[in-house]
């Protein structure tokens, strides 16, 4: 939006980030998952809203008569197909792993039943209704050419916006405020981590001996969050190498390991083996989503600098 309304403006990529690092070191001073509740509800609209948005400008750019053409090929080769398949997986199960990250928030302290069903199956209804949906329109729209990020394949650098200039200027407010919601949620799991031992559980949450560390620790872990996203502009692939090295073996491996484990099913039962060959299914999917990841990461290295203003997608 910056660049846009001002061309030849001084301010930089990292700044922003530098800005949103600073907001998001105050907001991480909440000291509980469930401290969020409030955020959490109005991260679901924030989410409803802009597929909304984005569907709708989607369907408009495809049927103007400004819309760009539209290649649905895949790559000629049957080797970039594979790796961009395995890293479409990778990709897949960081958005499906939103899910997880409540539920280990949950299962730290029972009980982890009831409430917690109900809103995992909210969870995942929403990301099927807003992922899909703002994923078909785009694909539908732009063909392969759609970039991960669809605001930016509705605001093309040749030529006019695809999409009315509110439209786009509401979609960007709502996803820097859905992006507040989601570093919140997601960061709470590292803050128990860290917690379980700086913290005093015979204190009061808000007591100077659990207050000073929280603090000191949120922060230190905020800006080191921020330097990292600031000195390496990656969208779409860091989604792959995240949803391949964390959240397949979090979301499809280890849940079926602690199983056998926690339960020992005979190994002559099918229930064994249906484990096991989820294991090994998604052990391998992990693998290869691993490397198809990093590959793709590695092949996209040459088009950004450190501290760049260009999002590498």
């Amino acid at each position: 939006m910056y660049s846009n309304l001002a061309p030849d403006g001084s301010l930089r990529l990292y700044e922003f980030i530098a800005m949103v690092t600073v907001v998001m070191i105050v907001l991480s001073q909440l000291p509980t998952f469930h401290s969020l509740r409030h955020i959490n509800l109005a991260s679901l609209f924030l989410s409803l809203g802009y597929t909304f948005l984005v569907v709708g400008a989607c369907i408009r750019a495809g049927l103007s008569k400004n819309a760009p053409p539209r290649d649905y090929s895949l790559e000629s080769s049957e080797s970039a197909r594979v790796f961009s398949a395995f890293t479409s997986i990778s990709i897949i199960a960081a958005i499906f792993g939103n899910g997880i990250l409540p539920e280990i928030q949950a299962t730290l302290a029972p009980p982890a039943t009831g409430k917690m069903f109900k809103g995992l199956i909210m969870c995942y209804s929403v990301i099927c209704v807003t992922f899909y949906s703002a994923a078909v329109s785009g694909y539908w729209a732009f063909g392969n050419e759609s970039n991960s990020n669809i605001l930016k394949s509705l605001m093309p650098d040749n030529g006019p916006a695809l999409a009315p200039t509110w439209v786009l200027g509401l979609g960007i407010v709502f996803v820097l405020l859905q992006l507040f919601a989601i570093g919140l949620v997601y960061s709470q799991v590292a803050y128990e981590i860290m917690e379980q031992k700086s913290a005093d559980v015979k204190q009061g949450i808000f007591s100077m001996r659990n207050l000073i560390p929280r603090i000191i620790l949120r922060t230190l872990y905020m800006i080191f969050c921020g330097f990292v996203a600031a000195m390496l502009p990656f969208f779409g692939d860091i989604n792959g190498v995240v949803g391949a090295i964390g959240f397949i073996p979090l979301d499809f491996v280890l849940p079926m390991v602690l199983y056998n484990m926690t339960y020992k099913p005979p190994r002559s039962s099918l229930k064994y083996w249906v484990n096991v060959s989820i294991i090994v299914v998604f052990s391998g999917a992990g693998i290869m989503g691993s490397f198809s990841s990093i590959r793709k990461l590695v092949f996209d290295a040459n088009k950004f600098k450190l501290f760049s203003s260009d999002v590498v997608d």
